[in-house]
């Protein structure tokens, strides 16, 4: 198996190596000093002070309107007595002055808030939920009376989930993860003698987090890896493979191969220790210098043949982070700081989330220390293209295409997602969403962006998991900020993002700071679905405001996906009718590219055809206006508006059929 991968990993360095000589330039910070952010709302914000509670919270909404929230079920819901018992309990005394604040769990009453939900998969008419305690399935036929159908109790760590036709995929990292599912665990090691004392520069860095636990004994029963479920019957999932890997899987990414129909791939991003080789054979933790077949410094690629799931397997540990001039594998950003007043970066060693636009043939990898842009028209063998550094992100989290593949949109968990950093006195460009140009395979930055109200220190809070809103002619993005509750970014002007709309809770807990909030917010077949994760589960529709019209939120919903796992993104396509095309005009009218008695001329002449169901008369002075829609476009005020003129006229210029 050892020499099977040192093959796999040579084959990747030729391919990595011709790609350099394509691509020369790659990883370097990039120089933001003039790049730009949005404003902080003031305290006027009707976010600021919302009242705290569970299911009490106040609430504060704009473009969004909450239908249902479903409660997390047995074996996943929180426990009442021990929250009340922690509010209860007198909070520990501050540490005295010029000390750090102490690390891991502290003495007393600790509140159980459940297991938390965290990613969302859909197919059909069906929600994947996933939880550290397993999966939820749900049944969305009517969205707002969305209902449990069953439940998979199987811990193993955050349990990120995906969907593809029969099939469900379950990330697996932690070390209480069974092969049986089983809820037991394991026994524990040993308990290690107290380490020694850190340095005073550690001891004082507040973002180093609790010392990890001595790792557990090894064990056959162990998964750390990938799950696959057969979901022919949703109500009765069955377990058919799991994949084992030396990281196990904190996130996936599924990606489909257009030339291949009879498998599909996954992409592991692991974040885990390694595991011990007793405990899987051929992992190691060595250092790369020393040891070519570290299980650092990689992703794992999984093959799983479609006819045949159970005979799904590792066949790659690409080295998407080797420097091309020295050919060391741990090539990227090494950890620490950027300079005096800058963000201390984590290093390089794995990917957190990986999306994939299998259509483009690319990759965005969120990469810990970097940003990092995929070739992968050769699934087995991604190529890395370009990396990314920034000054202000902490930990780079996940990425998000634009449609037409010209920007991505990276996220920054600083904090590590349990940490509030959306306060007043929090810099609007740290832990914030980072707006990248994508052209010729480069990523240029251009802006941050950050959910705009301040937030209370009882509120985790930072940049996480979205997907795309699919309104024609602009890039709008619907964004879990944890306790920051749901923003919607249009970034349409990769250069000046602005919030199109939002959605936001008081504190899980009114009293104690607790971890709560969204997880992850996607948009899905005209409803937007949150995973709350101590609350449950949210349901949303889009309702007009200032940005965002009625026409808008119309096509988009004319846009129907028949299962959709956000890191695959989907290219989203929209029919060529008048639905489509109102919504171009009322963005037309928004602006100055075409005079305001243009577009009333337009939407008269498209109402008319409506009413006359297409008349040859009608259609033919609507052939007749997209002309000069077309001549015009080229003198439009920007390029977005030019976009939608020329969009606009495809579509009055197209036949009774197509209209």
């Amino acid at each position: 198996m050892i020499a099977d991968r040192a093959s796999r990993i040579l084959r990747s360095a030729v391919t990595f190596g011709l790609a350099m000589a394509i691509f020369p330039a790659l990883s370097g910070a990039q120089n933001n000093s003039s790049v730009g952010m949005n404003p902080r709302a003031g305290n006027d914000d009707p976010r600021v002070g919302l009242k705290g509670g569970l299911y009490d919270a106040g609430e504060a909404a704009s473009g969004l309107q909450l239908l249902v929230t479903l409660p997390k079920p047995a074996g996943f819901a929180p426990d009442s007595a021990s929250i009340a018992a922690y509010d209860a309990a007198p909070a520990p005394p501050p540490p005295p002055a010029g000390t750090p604040p102490p690390r891991g769990p502290q003495s007393g009453p600790r509140a159980n808030y459940g297991g938390t939900n965290s990613d969302l998969a859909f197919g059909g008419t069906s929600l994947f939920v996933g939880n550290y305690n397993g999966i939820n399935f749900y049944d969305i036929s009517d969205p707002a009376k969305i209902k449990l159908v069953t439940s998979v109790v199987c811990p193993g760590g955050q349990g990120d989930v995906s969907v593809y036709g029969h099939l469900l995929f379950m990330s697996v990292e932690a070390a209480n993860g069974r092969l049986d599912c089983g809820t037991q665990g394991f026994p524990t090691a040993a308990a290690a003698p107290p380490p020694p004392t850190p340095p005073a520069d550690a001891a004082a860095d507040p973002e180093a987090g609790p010392r990890r636990p001595p790792p557990p004994p090894p064990s056959p029963d162990r998964i750390k890896g990938i799950r696959i479920f057969d979901i022919t019957d949703i109500s009765q999932p069955k377990q058919v493979a799991d994949v084992q890997t030396c990281r196990g899987s904190h996130t996936h990414t599924l990606v489909v191969d257009p030339k291949d129909k009879e498998n599909i791939y996954v992409y592991i991003s692991g974040s885990a220790g390694v595991r011990p080789a007793e405990e899987l054979a051929g992992c190691s933790g060595g250092d790369p210098d020393k040891d070519p077949d570290t299980a650092l410094f990689t992703i794992v690629v999984i093959k799983v043949p479609l006819a045949h799931p159970e005979l799904s397997k590792v066949v790659a540990s690409p080295r998407i982070f080797t420097d091309p001039e020295s050919g060391k594998v741990n090539g990227l950003w090494k950890g620490g700081n950027h300079g005096e007043g800058t963000q201390t970066t984590s290093m390089t060693r794995g990917c957190h989330d990986i999306t994939v636009r299998s259509d483009l043939g690319l990759a965005a990898g969120a990469c810990s220390g970097n940003g990092i842009l995929l070739n992968i028209s050769d699934p087995v063998n991604p190529v890395r293209i370009d990396a990314v550094t920034d000054p202000n992100y902490a930990f780079w989290h996940s990425a998000n295409f634009s449609n037409d593949g010209t920007k991505v949109l990276f996220t920054d968990e600083w904090g590590g997602g349990g940490q509030p950093r959306c306060r007043a006195t929090d810099p609007m460009n740290w832990g914030a969403d980072a707006i990248f140009h994508l052209n010729k395979g480069k990523l240029t930055l251009a802006s941050y962006y950050k959910m705009p109200a301040p937030q209370t220190e009882l509120e985790n809070c930072v940049a996480h998991n979205g997907s795309l809103i699919p309104i024609p002619g602009r890039d709008v993005e619907v964004q879990s900020w944890y306790q920051g509750g749901v923003s919607i970014v249009d970034f349409t002007d990769a250069a000046h993002p602005f919030e199109v709309g939002y959605f936001d809770r008081g504190p899980v807990d009114g009293v104690k700071r607790a971890m709560g909030g969204q997880w992850s917010t996607y948009w899905y077949n005209g409803f937007i679905y949150g995973s709350e994760i101590a609350r449950g589960v949210d349901v949303f529709k889009l309702v007009p405001n200032k940005y965002l019209t009625q026409n808008e939120i119309d096509a988009a919903n004319q846009v129907h996906f028949g299962e959709l796992n956000v890191q695959n993104q989907p290219k989203i396509s929209w029919p060529a009718n008048y639905v489509v095309a109102k919504a171009y005009l009322d963005q037309l009218a928004r602006g100055t590219s075409v005079t305001p008695a243009r577009v009333a001329a337009l939407n008269a002449a498209i109402a008319k055809a409506e009413a006359s169901n297409s008349s040859p008369k009608d259609v033919a002075k609507l052939r007749s206006m997209a002309a000069g829609l077309d001549k015009d476009a080229s003198a439009a005020k920007t390029p977005a508006d030019a976009n939608r003129m020329r969009a606009l006229a495809e579509i009055l210029k197209g036949s009774k059929t197509t209209i």
